[in-house]
């Protein structure tokens, strides 16, 4: 209703869950998709991945209650040109629809500050986690159990190792990631938003 409330806008079909979208979009060939993170069977951001890969693809505004960032770059990944949370007046809802149609992008004032922000000071998030990027799988426990406080007694309880191999994880941990103590570990974990 708030679309069709605009005289240039067209709806030309919708979709009770992400299944048939890629269909949908293939029959109508519209111009803009409007999705939601959250629907059944198919989430919005593969919606988003599989309208993106179609040939002459449409632009894909997602839509969502959850200001999280992981959403945010997960959907820029797969080729949204807008992000909008629900709490977008019906106005701009609307003129985000004309703007991805006009070949623009258009995301929600909170998220372009944050991603402003994060470009600001240097991508300080992906820096980190390209840095734990070489862990492995227990490393990376390990990693997240040091930033979290926990003792090497701790640690080694939480997952079943000895303390001495909780001690070679951490000097593997530390090589690896370039850090000098335990600190630097909490301090890298901490700004990969992994604790």
């Amino acid at each position: 209703m708030i679309l069709e409330s605009d005289p240039d806008i067209r709806v030309v079909a919708e979709a009770g869950d992400g299944a048939g979208v890629a269909q949908l979009v293939d029959e109508h060939r519209p111009d803009v998709v409007l999705t939601d993170i959250q629907m059944p069977g198919v989430d919005g951001l593969e919606v988003t991945r599989l309208v993106t890969a179609l040939p002459d693809a449409p632009a894909v505004v997602v839509l969502t209650t959850f200001d999280l960032d992981e959403y945010v770059h997960t959907a820029l990944r797969r080729g949204a040109t807008g992000f909008l949370l629900k709490d977008t007046p019906p106005r701009e809802l609307v003129n985000a629809v004309h703007v991805v149609g006009r070949g623009e992008a258009m995301l929600s004032p909170a998220i372009t500050r944050r991603l402003l922000t994060a470009f600001a000071t240097g991508g300080a998030q992906d820096k980190a986690r390209a840095r734990l990027a070489p862990l492995t799988a227990r490393e990376r426990e390990v990693a997240v159990a040091v930033a979290e406080g926990a003792s090497n007694a701790a640690i080694a309880a939480e997952l079943g190792l000895s303390e001495a191999t909780v001690k070679v994880h951490l000097g593997r941990i530390m090589s690896k990631v370039e850090a000098a103590n335990r600190t630097q570990v909490a301090i890298l974990v901490h700004d990969a938003g992994l604790a």
